[in-house]
C-alpha cells in the first residue's frame, strides 16, 4: 500500500507542478511582436553578423524596435530591404552596392619570404612573429582568416597565395574586411570603372623593390603622368580617386613595377589570378 500511495503522491505533485508551471507561463510569456517574424522569414538566414547583431532574429527585433534600418543587413540586397521596409510601411534609403577588393598582388611568386613559418595558420598570429614571414611587412600573408571570415564562401586563396573575391557571390558585407590584420581589403562601389594601386605598403624606393617586385616605389611618375590629377601620395603610397579617374591608363604606362592596373583586369573569381599574375608581371 505504501508504494501504491506513493506513486499517487508523486502524481499529485506532478500535477500541481505542472498547473503551477502553465500558470508562470502565461504569466511571465514574453509576447513576440508578429511582424519580427515576418521580417526574419526574409533574411538571409547567414547570422553573419555583418548587421552589427548576433544573429538573423536579432536584427529583426532590432529593425521593428527602431533600432537599425531596413538596409542594415547588406547581404539581403536591395529588392529584400524594401520588402523589409514595407512591413513596417516604410521606404529604404538605397546605398550603392559595394565589393571587397584585396589591395595587395604581392604573391608567392612577387613578394619574398624572410624565413620559413610554420606556425597556426592565421594572420594575425603570423604577424606577430617579427612582423610576419614576408619581407613586406604590409603584405597579405595569405594564412586565410578572410577566407574563414566570409559566410558567403566569396574569398578563396588563389593559386599565387592571395585571396580572390568571387565578385557574383560577394555580398559586399565587410566581414572580410574587418578580418584581415593588415587592412588589406576595402570595398568598393560595385563597377569597373577607375584604375586601382593594388598596394598597402607605406615603404619607399629600395625598400619596396627588395620585398616586392610589384610594391609601390613613391615614384610618383603616376601623379605626373595622370591628366586628370587623379592620384595623389596617402604618405607613401599613391591612390587614386575614382571619381576622377577617366581610364584612360596613363598611370599604367608610367608605373615602373606595375602596381597599377584598371578595375575591369581585377579577378572576378578563382581561376582569374593566374592570367592577371602573368599580366602583372609583363606591366612591370
Amino acid at each position: 500500500m505504501q508504494i501504491i500511495y506513493a506513486i499517487i503522491a508523486l502524481g499529485l505533485l506532478g500535477l500541481l507542478f505542472g498547473l503551477l508551471l502553465s500558470m508562470a507561463a502565461r504569466i511571465f510569456a514574453v509576447k513576440v511582436d508578429p511582424r519580427v517574424d515576418r521580417v526574419k522569414e526574409l533574411l538571409p538566414g547567414a547570422n553573419c553578423g555583418a548587421c552589427g547583431y548576433a544573429g538573423c532574429v536579432n536584427f529583426a527585433e532590432a529593425y521593428v524596435e527602431g533600432r537599425t534600418s531596413a538596409n542594415g543587413c547588406i547581404p539581403a540586397g536591395k529588392e529584400t530591404s524594401k520588402a523589409i521596409a514595407a512591413i513596417l510601411g516604410q521606404e529604404v534609403t538605397e546605398s550603392e552596392p559595394v565589393i571587397a577588393t584585396v589591395f595587395c598582388i604581392g604573391d608567392n611568386t612577387k613578394a619574398a619570404d624572410r624565413f620559413i613559418y610554420d606556425g597556426i595558420e592565421d594572420c594575425a598570429v603570423a604577424g606577430r612573429f617579427n612582423d610576419g614571414f614576408k619581407a613586406c611587412r604590409y603584405g597579405c600573408l595569405g594564412l586565410g582568416n578572410c577566407v574563414r571570415a566570409c559566410p558567403f564562401d566569396a574569398v578563396k586563396m588563389g593559386s599565387h597565395g592571395l585571396p580572390v573575391v568571387d565578385q557574383e557571390a560577394c555580398t559586399g558585407c565587410g566581414l572580410c574586411v574587418n578580418a584581415c590584420p593588415r587592412n588589406l581589403i576595402k570595398t568598393l562601389p560595385r563597377s569597373d570603372q577607375g584604375h586601382l594601386v593594388l598596394c598597402s605598403s607605406q615603404d619607399r624606393g629600395k625598400s619596396v623593390s627588395r620585398a616586392c617586385s610589384v610594391g609601390c616605389i613613391a615614384c610618383k611618375a603616376c601623379i605626373k603622368a595622370c591628366p586628370q590629377e587623379a592620384i595623389e601620395m596617402d604618405d607613401k603610397l599613391a591612390v587614386i580617386d575614382l571619381d576622377k579617374c577617366d581610364d584612360c591608363g596613363e598611370c599604367v604606362a608610367a608605373c615602373p613595377p606595375g602596381t597599377i592596373h584598371p578595375r575591369s583586369a581585377v579577378p572576378k573569381k578563382l581561376g582569374e589570378e593566374k592570367e592577371f599574375a602573368e599580366n602583372a608581371a609583363s606591366a612591370g
